[in-house]
Protein backbone atom coordinates (compact mmCIF):
# COMPACT_ATOMS: atom_id res chain seq x y z
CA UNK A 1 0.00 0.00 0.00
CA UNK A 2 1.19 3.57 -0.71
CA UNK A 3 0.37 6.31 1.34
CA UNK A 4 1.75 10.40 1.06
CA UNK A 5 0.68 13.59 0.90
CA UNK A 6 0.62 14.58 -2.49
CA UNK A 7 -1.11 13.04 -5.21
CA UNK A 8 0.86 10.32 -7.28
CA UNK A 9 -1.84 9.20 -9.29
CA UNK A 10 -4.23 9.62 -11.87
CA UNK A 11 -7.54 8.33 -12.04
CA UNK A 12 -8.36 6.96 -15.79
CA UNK A 13 -11.37 4.68 -14.33
CA UNK A 14 -13.76 3.98 -11.71
CA UNK A 15 -15.18 0.06 -10.90
CA UNK A 16 -18.83 0.48 -11.43
CA UNK A 17 -19.89 -2.91 -10.18
CA UNK A 18 -19.01 -6.36 -10.47
CA UNK A 19 -19.73 -8.15 -13.52
CA UNK A 20 -20.54 -12.06 -13.55
CA UNK A 21 -19.49 -14.63 -10.46
CA UNK A 22 -15.75 -15.13 -11.34
CA UNK A 23 -14.14 -11.61 -9.78
CA UNK A 24 -14.61 -9.78 -13.17
CA UNK A 25 -15.34 -5.44 -12.88
CA UNK A 26 -17.30 -3.39 -14.63
CA UNK A 27 -14.86 -0.04 -14.88
CA UNK A 28 -16.62 3.13 -15.98
CA UNK A 29 -13.62 4.71 -18.20
CA UNK A 30 -12.69 8.15 -17.07
CA UNK A 31 -9.66 8.85 -19.30
CA UNK A 32 -9.39 10.87 -22.68
CA UNK A 33 -6.65 7.40 -23.81
CA UNK A 34 -9.27 4.56 -23.19
CA UNK A 35 -6.76 2.72 -25.55
CA UNK A 36 -4.30 2.20 -22.48
CA UNK A 37 -6.38 -0.40 -21.46
CA UNK A 38 -5.98 -2.67 -23.93
CA UNK A 39 -1.93 -3.02 -22.62
CA UNK A 40 -2.38 -2.44 -19.13
CA UNK A 41 -0.34 -4.87 -16.86
CA UNK A 42 -0.95 -3.27 -13.51
CA UNK A 43 -3.11 -0.49 -11.60
CA UNK A 44 -4.18 1.28 -8.61
CA UNK A 45 -7.42 1.10 -7.05
CA UNK A 46 -8.17 3.92 -4.40
CA UNK A 47 -7.95 7.21 -4.24
CA UNK A 48 -5.05 10.09 -5.42
CA UNK A 49 -3.16 9.88 -2.18
CA UNK A 50 -3.39 6.06 -1.43
CA UNK A 51 -3.66 3.19 -3.58
CA UNK A 52 -3.39 -0.89 -3.58
CA UNK A 53 -1.52 -2.65 -6.46
CA UNK A 54 -3.34 -5.00 -8.43
CA UNK A 55 -2.22 -7.07 -11.41
CA UNK A 56 -4.23 -6.86 -14.45
CA UNK A 57 -4.84 -10.77 -15.62
CA UNK A 58 -7.22 -9.77 -18.16
CA UNK A 59 -9.16 -6.30 -20.36
CA UNK A 60 -11.43 -6.64 -22.86
CA UNK A 61 -14.57 -4.13 -24.02
CA UNK A 62 -18.30 -4.49 -23.16
CA UNK A 63 -20.38 -2.08 -24.60
CA UNK A 64 -18.72 1.58 -23.29
CA UNK A 65 -16.81 -0.15 -20.37
CA UNK A 66 -13.91 -2.59 -19.57
CA UNK A 67 -14.17 -5.44 -17.69
CA UNK A 68 -10.82 -5.97 -15.74
CA UNK A 69 -10.32 -9.66 -14.38
CA UNK A 70 -7.45 -8.78 -11.39
CA UNK A 71 -5.40 -11.31 -9.86
CA UNK A 72 -6.70 -12.44 -6.51
CA UNK A 73 -10.15 -11.01 -7.24
CA UNK A 74 -12.11 -14.32 -7.53
CA UNK A 75 -15.70 -14.00 -7.26
CA UNK A 76 -18.09 -11.81 -7.08
CA UNK A 77 -18.33 -11.09 -3.55
CA UNK A 78 -14.46 -10.04 -4.16
CA UNK A 79 -15.56 -8.05 -6.73
CA UNK A 80 -18.10 -5.95 -4.91
CA UNK A 81 -15.45 -5.08 -2.01
CA UNK A 82 -13.89 -2.94 -5.27
CA UNK A 83 -16.87 -0.96 -6.08
CA UNK A 84 -16.72 2.80 -6.31
CA UNK A 85 -12.73 2.80 -6.34
CA UNK A 86 -10.95 4.65 -8.51
CA UNK A 87 -8.50 2.41 -10.91
CA UNK A 88 -5.41 4.71 -11.36
CA UNK A 89 -2.28 4.67 -12.63
CA UNK A 90 1.09 6.77 -11.56
CA UNK A 91 1.33 10.04 -12.28
CA UNK A 92 4.55 9.43 -14.37
CA UNK A 93 2.61 7.67 -16.54
CA UNK A 94 0.21 10.30 -17.75
CA UNK A 95 -0.54 10.17 -21.48
CA UNK A 96 1.20 13.93 -22.46
CA UNK A 97 -1.96 16.21 -23.21
CA UNK A 98 -1.45 19.30 -26.00
CA UNK A 99 0.17 22.63 -25.33
CA UNK A 100 -2.64 24.49 -22.98
CA UNK A 101 -4.36 21.90 -21.66
CA UNK A 102 -3.62 20.18 -18.06
CA UNK A 103 -4.20 17.93 -15.62
CA UNK A 104 -6.50 18.54 -12.42
CA UNK A 105 -3.68 17.63 -9.63
CA UNK A 106 -1.25 20.18 -12.23
CA UNK A 107 -3.69 23.12 -11.53
CA UNK A 108 -4.70 22.55 -7.63
CA UNK A 109 -2.94 24.89 -5.22
CA UNK A 110 -1.88 27.09 -8.28
CA UNK A 111 -1.85 30.67 -6.86
CA UNK A 112 -4.22 33.10 -8.98
CA UNK A 113 -3.48 36.58 -9.97
CA UNK A 114 -5.46 38.84 -12.14
CA UNK A 115 -3.49 40.56 -15.21
CA UNK A 116 -3.42 43.91 -13.17
CA UNK A 117 -1.32 41.59 -10.30
CA UNK A 118 -4.13 41.55 -7.76
CA UNK A 119 -4.10 38.49 -5.77
CA UNK A 120 -6.91 35.71 -5.97
CA UNK A 121 -6.02 33.29 -3.58
CA UNK A 122 -5.03 29.50 -4.62
CA UNK A 123 -7.44 26.85 -6.68
CA UNK A 124 -8.45 24.50 -4.27
CA UNK A 125 -10.63 22.24 -6.33
CA UNK A 126 -12.20 21.82 -10.06
CA UNK A 127 -15.94 21.63 -10.71
CA UNK A 128 -16.66 19.33 -14.24
CA UNK A 129 -19.55 20.68 -15.96
CA UNK A 130 -21.06 19.95 -19.63
CA UNK A 131 -20.41 24.03 -20.49
CA UNK A 132 -17.10 24.19 -19.20
CA UNK A 133 -14.66 23.69 -16.21
CA UNK A 134 -14.98 26.15 -12.84
CA UNK A 135 -12.25 26.68 -10.86
CA UNK A 136 -12.85 27.42 -7.37
CA UNK A 137 -10.48 29.90 -5.79
CA UNK A 138 -9.95 30.92 -2.26
CA UNK A 139 -8.61 33.71 -1.11
CA UNK A 140 -8.93 37.22 0.18
CA UNK A 141 -12.22 37.87 -1.67
CA UNK A 142 -13.62 34.26 -0.21
CA UNK A 143 -14.58 31.67 -2.64
CA UNK A 144 -14.49 32.87 -6.89
CA UNK A 145 -15.67 31.12 -8.94
CA UNK A 146 -13.95 31.26 -12.65
CA UNK A 147 -14.45 29.72 -15.46
CA UNK A 148 -11.94 27.94 -17.48
CA UNK A 149 -12.49 29.65 -20.55
CA UNK A 150 -10.05 31.98 -22.97
CA UNK A 151 -12.23 35.13 -22.13
CA UNK A 152 -10.78 34.56 -18.58
CA UNK A 153 -7.67 32.48 -18.17
CA UNK A 154 -4.70 34.52 -19.47
CA UNK A 155 -2.20 32.04 -18.93
CA UNK A 156 -1.35 29.22 -17.11
CA UNK A 157 1.99 29.12 -15.85
CA UNK A 158 3.44 26.01 -14.50
CA UNK A 159 6.65 26.87 -13.54
CA UNK A 160 5.84 29.88 -11.99
CA UNK A 161 2.89 28.15 -9.53
CA UNK A 162 0.62 30.98 -11.18
CA UNK A 163 -2.61 31.05 -13.44
CA UNK A 164 -3.24 34.84 -14.67
CA UNK A 165 -6.85 35.40 -14.98
CA UNK A 166 -9.07 38.36 -16.38
CA UNK A 167 -11.91 38.96 -14.58
CA UNK A 168 -15.06 39.45 -16.57
CA UNK A 169 -17.97 41.88 -15.21
CA UNK A 170 -20.07 40.04 -12.46
CA UNK A 171 -17.52 37.22 -11.98
CA UNK A 172 -16.73 38.52 -8.40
Amino acid sequence: MTDSTEPRFIAIGRIARPHGVRGEVAVEVLTDFPERFDTIEVVFLGDSLKAETWQVTGARWHKARVLLSLQGCEDRIAAEQLRGLLVQVPIEEAMPLPEDEYYPYELIGLDVVTNEGEDLGRVSEILFTNANDVYVVIGPRGQILLPAIADVIVRVDLDEGQIVVRLMEGLV
